[in-house]
């Protein structure tokens, strides 16, 4: 092509200098000559409506690829199918470049409509699975607060959106602002948006750093590639879960994410959710004002009801010496009532007295006195005689008592001796028997016992074998001997002496114990 024979240059010399003019346009050149005609599938994406000019312009894309697109003020007329966000479309038009941002669009002459777009289908199947689960649901939105103290702000801190809400907050009412600075673009978006708003929702009450009363989640326009992350599922499931009340200010008005729809509001613009988190201070303090002012009003109006009541009633009730006229009168006729009642009274009391005087005089108090005094020293006169003649009873029977104890007593003392003497003797007797049946009786005649080891009694030789130890007891005492060999010799005692029972002693062989 003549476009590539102008840019050859020998080996061995210098390139030619161009300027970048030349440049974008060679390469617009050959661009054109190389695709002047051409059919290209693709999703719209990226679509704000016909510009001031008319012109259209957006972009055609796919999964690997975006292209600029443009559709001239005439064209755009004549289209059929007119361009939508999301639609997937078929555009036949030429490639060529606009060197003033060194970039390659396609002029577009005709279109039509190839099918929902990838990402659309995908964004729709969300919205139904998220809408099943009820997190779209308007039960569950929350009011937001009316002044809330503090603004918690999850967005670019880079960004224009930010100083927007900033400046807004200050224009209206200025409060404490949070920003929670994340990406609102690429692949790590979504993780941190989600992370933000649940952050957000961990700070404590009452700790160092405040937690917000109401939350904002803004981003500037874009295509819906751009704004993607704020349709991502983690992103839209942390809203729902947040307790915070939150705004969701995505892309412009025409933008819809699905954290607008399960945002307690959306706004149409980062702007406006600054409007709509705060009221206008100055609109408040006239409100204010205004509502003083008519407390003020209604307070004079209620006083001055009141004093008009007052007034009328005052002149309906009496006066104080009408209302004591009858009271009066009736204090009188019962005074008048009770002075006479006290004079008939007393005369009644007055005409007993005199009667009970009467009856009184007969039964003296003096001459009665008199009467009891003499039966009482009769009375005591009778006393004092009984009583002599009963001491001289007893007298009588004392000296009676005493000479009968005198007489037992003598014979108590006669009875004790005799007794004793008796005693005395039955014990002398006693002894006596002791005596004779005692062993020590029998051991003084020359017998002797013979007793163990063990001191038991030792009958027959049978029990004492030579050797063993023996204890021989006399009248007098007692001798240590020890067994020697010996033959038993002791001939059998007599029949009559074995019979021989012992003689039962008798009451006078022992004596009377009593």
């Amino acid at each position: 092509m003549q476009a590539e024979d102008d840019l050859t240059v020998p080996q061995g010399t210098n390139a030619p200098e161009l300027s970048v003019t030349e440049l974008a346009n060679a390469l617009k050149r050959t661009v054109e000559d190389r695709f002047g005609r051409v059919r290209v599938r693709g999703e719209i994406s990226n679509y704000r409506g016909p510009h001031a000019s008319g012109h259209a312009y957006f972009c055609l894309k796919d999964q690997g690829a975006r292209l600029d697109a443009v559709i001239w003020k005439g064209t755009f007329l004549r289209l059929r199918t007119r361009p939508q966000e999301g639609l997937e479309v078929v555009a036949t038009g030429r490639i060529t470049t606009f060197p003033g941002k060194s970039s390659y669009q396609i002029v577009i002459e005709s279109m039509e409509p190839a099918g929902v777009g990838a990402l659309m289908a995908l964004l729709d199947e969300r919205r139904k699975k998220l809408a099943a689960e009820g997190l779209f649901d308007e039960s569950r939105k929350r009011p937001l607060p009316f002044l809330p103290k503090v603004i918690g702000v999850v967005t670019s801190p880079t960004g224009g959106v930010i100083r927007d809400i900033l400046h807004r907050l200050n224009d209206r009412f200025p409060r404490r602002v949070l920003v929670w600075p994340v990406r609102v673009q690429g692949e790590t978006s979504a993780a941190e948006v989600a992370a933000a708003i649940e952050g957000f929702n961990a700070l404590p009450v009452d700790g160092a750093i405040p937690r917000p009363d109401v939350l904002i989640v803004a981003r500037g326009g874009g295509s819906l590639e751009d704004l993607w992350s704020f349709n991502e599922e983690a992103v839209v499931r942390a809203a729902a879960a947040s307790a915070i009340p939150l705004i969701a200010a995505i892309g412009h008005e025409t933008d819809v994410t699905l954290i607008d729809h399960v945002a307690d509001l959306r706004a149409p613009t980062p702007t406006g959710a600054a409007e709509k988190a705060v009221p206008v201070r100055a609109e408040l303090i006239e409100h204010l004002a205004g509502r003083g002012r008519r407390l003020a009003l209604a307070k004079s109006r209620a006083l001055e009801q009141r004093r008009n009541a007052l007034a009328t009633f005052a002149r309906l009730l009496p006066t104080p010496e009408q209302l004591l006229q009858t009271p009066r009168q009736r204090l009188d006729r019962a005074g008048e009532r009770l002075r006479a009642t006290l004079r008939a009274a007393r005369d009644a009391r007055r005409l007993r007295l005199s009667r009970l005087a009467h009856a009184l005089a007969g039964h003296s108090p003096q001459a009665e006195l008199r009467g009891k005094t003499e039966r009482l020293r009769g009375l005591g006169q009778r006393l004092q005689q009984g009583l002599a003649a009963r001491m001289a009873l007893a007298r009588q029977q004392m000296r009676g008592d005493r000479q009968r104890l005198e007489a037992a007593a003598a014979r108590l003392t006669r009875a004790r001796e005799t007794l004793v003497d008796q005693r005395r003797d039955r014990l002398a007797r006693l002894a006596r028997l002791q005596d004779s049946l005692s062993h020590k009786a029998v051991l003084a005649r020359g017998f002797a016992l013979v007793r163990d080891e063990k001191d038991a009694l030792v009958r027959s030789v049978v029990q004492a074998p030579a050797g063993t130890a023996l204890s021989i007891e006399f009248a007098d005492g007692r001798v240590a001997v020890r067994a020697g060999e010996t033959e038993a010799t002791t001939p059998p005692a007599p029949a009559a002496a074995l019979k021989r029972k012992p003689r039962k002693a008798t009451e006078s062989d022992q004596g009377s114990l009593f």
